[in-house]
């Protein structure tokens, strides 16, 4: 059976490239479209209320098969999860040239530090790069400062020092970004920096990324995996993982990780 998170189809509307293989009302095309702010909420209904399963970012590449009520149901193309946003954050597609490579960087209203904020953009947003004035690269919606964006075939050496970067960050359930995020999200932003495709759920990646190791293999960049939870070595003895525990991005020794989890781990995985 299809994993409902990543398979465009309702009971009452359908992606058309499934047709034969889902039972819905009616069937769509699907629109192409891109994140018109620094982070969306994708949720899991049409509703404030509703359970954040995900985060769409500035430039990302959807496919938007409804709106309806100020709600667009779409697939996110980076990692194909499926869910609603608010129709007021999409925006036409854009043929991105870089990405933001620091934690957050503010976007501007002119290109001067001293001008108005208006919006933050996280690691990994996808920007089209224009004119420089100085210090600073205009983009669509404004200035962005030169030395935090890199072209987009540019990877991060290490996704273990891009983790890193996130420490106390705050532990949001579906977050993707340095103003909140998961366990998951903190693992698949960093490998995205890096330019290493990957899922968004930990079972996901668990099944996706890596071969499996004994304990006492352990080594810097290893994944270690609980159900329903994740983490990054720092190193053989120290774990990085955001946590609702602490909730936030934390440091601390893989051990006294795992005594304090209720279950056991069920995979170590390295790259």
């Amino acid at each position: 059976m299809a994993d409902k998170r990543l398979t465009p189809a309702r009971p009452d509307l359908a992606a058309s490239h499934l047709k034969g293989q889902v039972e819905a009302t009616r069937f769509a095309e699907g629109q192409a479209a891109a994140v018109a702010r620094g982070r969306v909420a994708l949720r899991a209904t049409p509703s404030d209320d509703a359970q954040q399963v995900s985060e769409l970012l500035f430039g990302e590449a959807v496919t938007v098969y409804e709106r309806k009520d100020g709600w667009a149901w779409l697939q996110a193309r980076t990692d194909s999860y499926v869910g609603y946003a608010r129709e007021s954050g999409l925006g036409p597609s854009v043929a991105a040239d870089a990405r933001v490579i620091h934690p957050l960087t503010p976007l501007l209203s002119a290109p001067d530090v001293k001008s108005p904020l208006r919006d933050l953009l996280p690691l990994n947003a996808l920007v089209r790069r224009g004119a420089q004035e100085g210090n600073f690269v205009q983009t669509i919606g404004g200035f962005l400062y030169l030395r935090a964006l890199a072209p987009l075939a540019e990877a991060a050496p290490d996704f273990v020092a891009v983790a890193e970067q996130f420490l106390g960050a705050p532990y949001v359930w579906g977050g993707k970004t340095f103003q909140g995020l998961d366990c998951s999200g903190l693992i698949q932003i960093a490998l995205q920096a890096a330019n290493v495709s990957c899922p968004r759920d930990t079972d996901m990646m668990e099944r996706a990324l890596g071969h499996a190791i004994a304990p006492d293999q352990i080594q810097r960049g290893d994944l270690v995996f609980w159900k329903g939870h994740m983490g990054v070595m720092r190193d053989a003895k120290t774990l990085l993982h955001a946590n609702a525990f602490y909730m936030q991005v934390t440091s601390e020794p893989l051990d006294a990780a795992i005594a304090r989890i209720a279950t056991p781990v069920t995979t170590i995985k390295q790259l």
